[in-house]
């Protein structure tokens, strides 16, 4: 991340600029985008002492302001400003793909097969439920202690419907559509 200062009606002393530095780095941890620019202007307006800070990446764009009458002090408060937007922000993105997606029905159908007539197979029931939310490894955990042949739930990881199944060796099969 790119951070660049601006200083206007004033001479900052070395301990201030370093101050600022230090503060402002934090932000980093909040953009993963390498190439994101923070501007930071401070500036002294008669006895006021303001800070306007903008960042700009690929999919971030905010902007916070503060004045005081003691620029490290409006450094900190306009520092908390970005940072509670950053944290917001950041959990819009991680709620995101879950509200967009609605809950997936799976509908199963069971087969029949009689033996030595030749005859076409013939669905002899059907049931339909909301697949759980679940790791494989849970899956698989869920899959032994229910004695099933199968089991159908929703990766936790990739958030689509995922089928797991015992194999005739006693292992597991795994089959994932990739939505």
């Amino acid at each position: 991340m790119n951070i660049s200062f601006t200083f206007k009606n004033f001479e900052p002393s070395d301990h201030l600029k370093g101050y600022a530095e230090k503060r402002f780095e934090k932000v980093a941890k909040y953009v993963s985008d390498a190439e994101a620019d923070l501007q930071v202007n401070l500036l002294v307006d008669k006895f006021r002492h303001k800070a306007d800070v903008i960042l700009n990446s690929d999919r971030i764009h905010i902007s916070a302001y503060e004045d005081s009458e003691d620029m490290y002090s409006t450094i900190d408060m306009v520092l908390d400003k970005l940072e509670a937007q950053l944290r917001k922000m950041r959990e819009k993105m991680k709620n995101r793909p879950r509200q967009a997606r609605p809950n997936k029905m799976v509908q199963m159908n069971y087969l029949s097969f009689e033996d030595g007539s030749g005859s076409a197979p013939t669905i002899v029931g059907t049931d339909a439920y909301e697949p759980k939310p679940m790791s494989v490894d849970e899956a698989a955990m869920q899959l032994d202690a229910l004695d099933n042949e199968f089991l159908v739930f929703r990766n936790s990881e990739t958030e689509g419907v995922n089928v797991i199944y015992k194999r005739k060796n006693g292992d597991y099969g795994l089959i994932d559509p990739g939505n």
